[in-house]
């Protein structure tokens, strides 16, 4: 069985180039300026970007125990709709998949739901909010590919050092949420004139740096790959930044609206705007971008976050935190980081593909390789388009940036050289 991707616009070996692109058996084959294969099924790509499949290390898909909010099918194909061909997903499901028998179980369904590549977090912690460790080393076995409770930070530090200590021994990543709850304290939103404004309860940014500073220390001692979740502050970057430079094993991410929003932006309550941790400052979002454009931070995640639609509709006070995000992520970013030349066409590919496949270890993603599975998008970058929730496939329509204008529409996503959108 054999494709061929005519006139493409493709991303491959760190540049855009116009190629053909030929898949045999579900495998990358050949890329050449023409390639002429007359047993093959064509599709003229019509000088539109070819890329690898997109990465997410960051995504929830609620399955099993709150599927009215998503389900592991209209998860993945709202990432094949957003380009993603691999993603990760966090275990803050019901139940918590924490003992083998779960995580097993957690394995199957992804397997028999997803359309896409989607590899499974464990937790750091029973039920991911207790001090108690899980069995990594048994859970590693089992094909956890990384640990994280996210949605909680680990307040124990001995539990978060043992962890760290034990993810370290195989050369594992620890995926951390980093909020300390105490400082948190019941907050809907980041501290600062919005929150006065708004009289809601205000989330102090220390709640995240202070945590972080904590966990780089733990991982200069361990060794670990400590890696950081959605970053959001001026702080934070530049604690990672320092960390670097110090030579610990830390990487991060941050989210297309953390990267494009500050708090600024919120001008009445609309919950919309509540996601964890909060939209911050401008002087923390322009960090952010600077951090993206030194190389501080080293992809992009979108945190997806799909609620139903009543739990969304209640103010900042009462609504869930998070917002949807898998198939608007390229998109907002090509449009805001690429076309006002905050970074290059394949600066970005890479934060959403390469790198996040690279830095998790992942060897059949993110890059055209060949004899490797043939994972790959077309992109139409020419022509704009609105964000419109009745295009969605998830679930979840929770999001600030319905009704923005921009470029960058997904046209078909393949696994394996099998079309899934």
């Amino acid at each position: 069985m054999e494709l061929l991707i005519k006139n493409a616009k493709l991303f491959y070996d760190n540049n855009i180039l116009n190629r053909d692109l030929l898949i045999k058996d579900g495998k990358f084959a050949q890329v050449q300026e023409k390639i002429e294969a007359p047993q093959a099924t064509v599709i003229d790509a019509k000088n539109n970007l070819v890329t690898p499949g997109l990465v997410d290390v960051h995504v929830h898909f609620r399955e099993p125990g709150q599927t009215h909010k998503e389900t592991i099918s209209t998860g993945s194909r709202a990432s094949a709709h957003g380009g993603f061909t691999t993603v990760m997903a966090m275990p803050n499901v019901t139940p918590v998949p924490d003992t083998i028998e779960k995580f097993q179980a957690q394995l199957t369904l992804n397997q028999k739901e997803s359309l896409i590549h989607t590899l499974q977090y464990a937790p750091v912690t029973k039920d991911e909010v207790s001090s108690q460790l899980v069995d990594i080393d048994k859970l590693h076995q089992a094909g956890a590919f990384a640990f994280s409770n996210d949605g909680h930070g680990i307040g124990n530090a001995k539990s978060m050092f043992d962890a760290m200590e034990e993810i370290a021994s195989f050369k594992g990543v620890l995926a951390a949420h980093v909020e300390d709850q105490d400082l948190f304290d019941h907050g809907v939103i980041n501290q600062g004139p919005t929150a006065k404004k708004l009289g809601l309860p205000a989330i102090n940014e220390a709640a995240e740096t202070s945590q972080l500073a904590r966990d780089l220390i733990l991982a200069k001692q361990t060794g670990v790959h400590y890696h950081v979740c959605h970053i959001s502050t001026a702080e934070s970057v530049n604690l990672v930044r320092i960390a670097k430079d110090a030579g610990i094993n830390v990487t991060c991410e941050v989210t297309p609206h953390h990267s494009l929003l500050s708090d600024q932006d919120i001008v009445g309550d609309d919950a919309n705007f509540k996601m964890n941790p909060p939209l911050r400052s401008e002087k923390d979002r322009t960090a952010l971008i600077e951090g993206i454009q030194d190389g501080t931070i080293d992809m992009i995640a979108t945190d997806h976050a799909p609620h139903a639609v009543d739990e969304k509709n209640q103010g900042f006070l009462k609504s869930a935190f998070g917002i949807t995000g898998i198939e608007t992520s390229f998109a907002l970013m090509y449009t805001h980081l690429v076309e006002q030349g905050v970074m290059t066409l394949g600066g970005l590919l890479q934060l959403m593909s390469a790198k996040p496949a690279d830095l998790f270890g992942l060897k059949n993603a993110g890059q055209i390789l060949f004899d490797r599975p043939a994972d790959f998008t077309i992109i139409d970058l020419d022509n704009a388009y609105t964000i419109d929730k009745a295009d969605f496939l998830s679930k979840g329509v929770n999001s600030p940036f319905i009704g923005e204008k921009v470029r960058g529409r997904v046209l078909k996503t393949f696994v394996a050289g099998k079309q899934v959108y």
